[in-house]
């Protein structure tokens, strides 16, 4: 049974973490994918610069029936639509883009619009956005997040770019609904790619986000 719009948008504002997975190597997915599983990630993204997008997320989606997959890095029209066909379940975008949201929501799944500047995030919200994916995050801080939600209090906000284990804590205390990982996840120095690698860094996350519940 597919889901509503707004039923996926609950999960993800329940589970607060997306898990962005960006490779260069198709043959990389699988393995990464099964220790985000395995560490308790429930919603994950596969971003359409990364090989064979298409057919990672519609293989993903029946491999892991339970999870949310959506695409990430969908920065226009064409993107959303390929994404969409290939069965993503929400879409993510760094940049603001009204055809993105009319796109998602005609087939009845969120997006997490990219934006930064308050005319950005303005936009975005007016445009119907369902959360604001404020980005590059780590470049301006969590006190800019804290600034930009006085005004924009009824949007509901995931900080991505710059979000690591020691800084989490402090992202959410300035408002943040949730936050988006990505190599701090799937980056391991010098060690050979395995399923418990990325599960153990995984868990670690969701064990610390699960106080904001």
């Amino acid at each position: 049974m597919s889901m509503t719009r707004e039923e996926t948008c609950e999960i993800i504002l329940r589970e607060k973490l997306i898990a962005i997975v960006r490779v260069r190597d198709a043959g990389n997915v699988p393995v990464l994918i099964a220790g985000l599983v395995a560490g308790g990630i429930s919603v994950l993204e596969i971003t359409t610069n990364s090989p064979d997008f298409t057919v990672k997320i519609k293989e993903n989606r029946e491999r892991y029936p339970d999870i949310l997959i959506g695409a990430g890095t969908v920065t226009n029209r064409d993107l959303a639509i390929k994404a969409i066909d290939a069965g993503a379940q929400f879409l993510v975008s760094p940049n603001t883009h009204s055809g993105v949201i009319s796109v998602a929501h005609d087939h009845n799944i969120p997006v997490v619009m990219g934006a930064l500047t308050p005319t950005e995030v303005g936009e975005a919200l007016e445009q119907g956005a369902d959360i604001i994916k404020l980005f590059p995050a780590g470049n301006f801080g969590p006190s800019y997040l804290k600034a930009i939600k006085a005004p924009f209090d009824k949007g509901r906000f995931f900080a991505v770019g710059g979000i690591h284990l020691e800084n989490m804590e402090k992202w959410m205390e300035s408002g943040a609904d949730g936050l988006g990982l990505g190599s701090v996840l799937t980056h391991i120095d010098g060690l050979k790619l395995t399923e418990e690698i990325v599960a153990h860094n995984a868990r670690k996350y969701v064990e610390k986000i699960k106080q904001y519940e």
